[in-house]
């Protein structure tokens, strides 16, 4: 099997981590995120402690946004890992992006595909642009995460296989 490389894409607590875990059950997979960095950088500017509330999205939603003006440096790392990930045993990369722009751009430049996981009991968090276009793109995959846990580890079993 070729190396394949997945944008994924959600509202908060749809579901996403524990997809990517259960895929890692089954095969190697490589699981990182567009603002792994930003995160890292709001820790040291402004001591933030990986809170979820609105306040913290806007502060991640800004940062990135300003980090890719300078020298989008969220697509860079992307490429920085994506390179990690062709030497790796993994066989699956994916890649946690929010913005449409950004999905499209590492889409055309990875030849990836998209992934969406939606969850009917959680609400789109609409305070901020990011969160709140999450359904206002096209993707080529749709996993509904409206079941059990173990519904939802079937359905990670099923992708990769």
């Amino acid at each position: 099997m070729d190396k394949q490389v997945i944008i994924i894409n959600g509202t908060g607590g749809s579901g996403k981590d524990t997809f990517v875990k259960f895929c890692s059950e089954f095969t190697d997979v490589t699981n990182i995120s567009s603002v792994d960095k930003v995160k890292e950088a709001a820790k040291i500017l402004v001591g933030w402690n990986g809170e979820k509330d609105d306040k913290s999205r806007k502060l991640l939603v800004d940062l990135k946004k300003l980090s890719i003006e300078y020298n989008d440096a969220p697509f860079n790392y992307i490429k920085e890992k994506y390179e990690e990930f062709i030497h790796s045993k993994s066989k699956y990369l994916f890649i946690h992006i929010r913005e449409i722009d950004e999905i499209e751009k590492i889409k055309k430049y990875l030849n990836a595909k998209t992934l969406l996981i939606t969850n009917p009991n959680v609400e789109l968090i609409t305070s901020n642009t990011s969160d709140g276009n999450v359904y206002k793109y096209n993707y080529d995959y749709i996993i509904k995460n409206d079941g059990t846990l173990e519904d939802l580890e079937q359905k990670a079993k099923d992708f990769v296989s």
